[in-house]
């Protein structure tokens, strides 16, 4: 049996070796947060976190605000592309992987001075390429290139998440609004009985004074009354109208008027009765939380990258096509010609950078495990969290 060249050997090597990085294994921080929850656990059959808003929100008017919103609001709308710019960044990133293949056919002309010229030889020549081949494509022996498309893959992942969590908050923010809305037309309308009540009683208090039994401070006070009834009407009837602008902002269109007929303020069917959970579900499912642990992976694998700065990089250049001094004979017998070149850099003096960057690496992911710590820790325990804390990256 035939021993392997040492070429062999090195380039199965080098494959198996460019599948690793160095980013240190991801571990999920341990939460400065008490281990058990003081309150009792209770569980239901459905989750409160699997509920749609479709089916909390009940009000068929309030319903086609939301769905407007979605379709229209624009922060939603840059936070979704956000996410499509983000997945094509690491498309972009995940390129840098393979070779890049590009297919060339040229023509090189150059004429020699008199001076140098050749008894026999054109003092006009020309040389004509055709071929395929790539140029300086890195081999990631040392995974920096896969440490920057884990990167990507996990920035891309984070806004995702962070376009859920635009999402959820903007459907809150409505419904909120839609009902600081209904709460206003509830006070408008009680304040326009009351003023109705006001000038019933001004009227009565007005025919008494004229008949001798009521007072002038009877009828002063009564007419004090009907003026608070109508500064209460005008100041909700401009709130009303804040509180429908406000609406129009966050749906990012005008409210149609064929609006389906909607609920009171005071009607329970308003919004749907939520079932008693674990806190645990909450860290399931928020997607600012997700979003942080994404931001963190983001940042443990830049330091992958930082770290290979230090190592030598080694980039490959090749072709292989035909070439001839003249176009007819370009395709000829013959003409076959090839180039390969490989270049290996060693970083000797960076004046610190390299050093330098991977601080900065390591100190943006303490940032990161801050901000994630900043949202997972909200009175949650340790114990809700979900299992399988500890992955490789690498």
């Amino acid at each position: 049996m035939k021993a392997p060249s040492s070429f062999a050997v090195f380039v199965g090597s080098a494959f198996i070796l460019a599948g690793c990085t160095l980013a240190p294994f991801y571990h999920r921080p341990a939460l400065p947060v008490r281990d058990q929850w003081d309150a009792p656990a209770v569980s239901s059959e459905t989750i409160a976190s699997d509920i749609g808003w479709r089916d909390f929100f009940t009000d068929a008017r309030l319903q086609k605000l939301i769905e407007l919103a979605l379709l229209n609001n624009r922060d939603l709308r840059i936070a979704s592309l956000n996410v499509a710019a983000a997945r094509a960044q690491y498309r972009i990133q995940r390129a840098d992987l393979f070779p890049t293949i590009d297919a060339t056919a040229g023509e090189i002309a150059q004429r020699q001075p008199n001076l140098y010229n050749i008894p026999g030889y054109p003092l006009t020549t020309h040389e004509y390429q055709a071929g395929i081949g790539f140029t300086a494509y890195e081999f990631d022996l040392f995974g920096r290139i896969r440490s920057l498309n884990k990167r990507a893959l996990e920035l891309y992942f984070s806004l995702a998440e962070t376009r859920t969590s635009a999402q959820i908050t903007l459907v809150s923010e409505v419904a909120a609004q839609y009902l600081t809305w209904l709460a206003d037309q509830e006070l408008l309308r009680l304040t326009k009985d009351t003023l109705t009540g006001q000038e019933s009683s001004f009227d009565l208090t007005n025919q008494r004074f004229k008949n001798g039994v009521a007072t002038e401070l009877d009828l002063s006070q009564a007419k004090t009354a009907v003026d608070v009834a109508r500064a209460n009407l005008a100041q909700y009837t401009r709130q009303v109208m804040q509180d429908k602008n406000a609406l129009t902002f966050l749906v990012g269109a005008t409210i149609p008027d064929d609006l389906p007929a909607g609920n009171t303020f005071n009607d329970e069917a308003v919004l749907a009765t939520l079932p008693a959970g674990l806190p645990s579900d909450l860290l399931e499912r928020r997607p600012d939380v997700r979003a942080a642990e994404f931001q963190l992976r983001a940042a443990n694998a830049n330091i992958g990258a930082a770290r290979a700065a230090f190592f030598p990089s080694i980039s490959l250049t090749g072709d292989f096509g035909t070439a001839s001094a003249h176009l007819d004979g370009l395709f000829k017998s013959g003409s076959r010609a090839w180039v390969f070149n490989p270049q290996v850099s060693v970083p000797i003096f960076a004046g610190g950078a390299n050093m330098a960057n991977l601080n900065l690496a390591n100190i943006e992911k303490n940032v990161q495990i801050a901000q994630y710590e900043k949202n997972d820790s909200d009175g949650f325990p340790r114990s809700l969290r979900r299992a399988g804390g500890t992955e490789n990256v690498g």
